[in-house]
């Protein structure tokens, strides 16, 4: 008696009947598309052992049904993308959901080279100086207003030149009487030291720092006899040919402050009300 050959799920006899083997396991037809065949995706129907099967990130589709959900073209041949669960094809992607160029006004196909900048789409190549015209690319650019430059183009058409070295400015610099300096080139007229980020003040047209203000320019207070600047607590007191530091003016015997109340001058001192009529 020969061995018996069944189906591993219903016992039927598989003598002369098509069937499929799961792990090593006989199934007839109708257990194994009972048991074991995927569920269609798009018409939630079996998909068959004879039946055409696609499947992508763990969906399974009938080939017929494997479809764009928006144009119902076949994407068994062609590039497709997933779009909030369902099949697109290329073409319904791009119409509704790729950005436009806004040079050319056509549409920056997936996977294409292209430039994003402050909201907008180039291509590659349609993004381009507007001094040279040449494509930028993935080159350094510089913005300004609405138009895009690179940098020879900028540094050589557009930025402003340092008043000192007469060459461009393309970052931060010190603007003086309407005129532009490099951080760097921006130095006090006296000693040279760098005046970008430090209190200056100018004699004419020339910038100066404390120090050499001080000492070239300054009035001497008569009352410490250093340098009234102007710089931090700049209030000061002028009488006749003689200034001095509002702090420093006071009684020259009891020093009484005197900003703000009558004084008298007595030679080179000066006096408040009380010591003047004491004497």
């Amino acid at each position: 008696m020969s061995d018996r050959f069944d189906c591993k799920n219903c016992n039927e006899s598989l003598y002369g009947r098509k069937y499929i083997q799961v792990e090593a396991e006989p199934h007839c037809i109708p257990c194994y598309d009972r048991l074991h065949a995927k569920t269609c995706q798009e018409c939630k129907e079996i998909i068959g052992h004879n039946a055409k099967e696609l499947f992508y990130e763990d969906r399974h589709y009938h080939e017929n049904c494997f479809r764009c959900f928006r144009c119902d073209r076949s994407l068994a041949d062609e590039p497709f993308t997933s779009q909030d669960g369902g099949l697109t094809c290329s073409d319904c992607y791009c119409n509704e959901f790729s950005s436009k160029c806004v040079a050319c006004d056509k549409t920056v196909m997936p996977g294409s080279r292209m430039l994003e900048y402050d909201g907008a789409t180039w291509h590659e190549d349609c993004f381009t100086c507007h001094g040279c015209e040449k494509p930028i690319g993935a080159e350094a650019f510089i913005p300004d207003k609405n138009n895009y430059y690179c940098v020879p183009c900028y540094e050589g058409r557009v930025a402003p030149q340092c008043s000192h070295c007469k060459k461009a400015l393309t970052k931060g610099g010190v603007t003086y009487r309407d005129e532009v300096w490099h951080k760097e080139c921006f130095l006090c007229s006296g000693c040279k030291a760098p005046l970008a980020g430090q209190s200056f003040t100018s004699q004419g047209e020339s910038p100066f720092c404390v120090k050499c203000f001080s000492s070239l320019y300054a009035k001497k207070c008569s009352g410490c006899n250093t340098a009234i600047t102007g710089f931090g607590d700049g209030k000061y007191i002028s009488f006749e040919e003689r200034q001095w530091h509002q702090p420093c003016f006071k009684c020259s015997r009891c020093s009484v402050s005197l900003v703000g109340s009558g004084f008298f001058p007595d030679r080179d001192h000066i006096l408040c009300t009380d010591c003047n009529n004491d004497d």
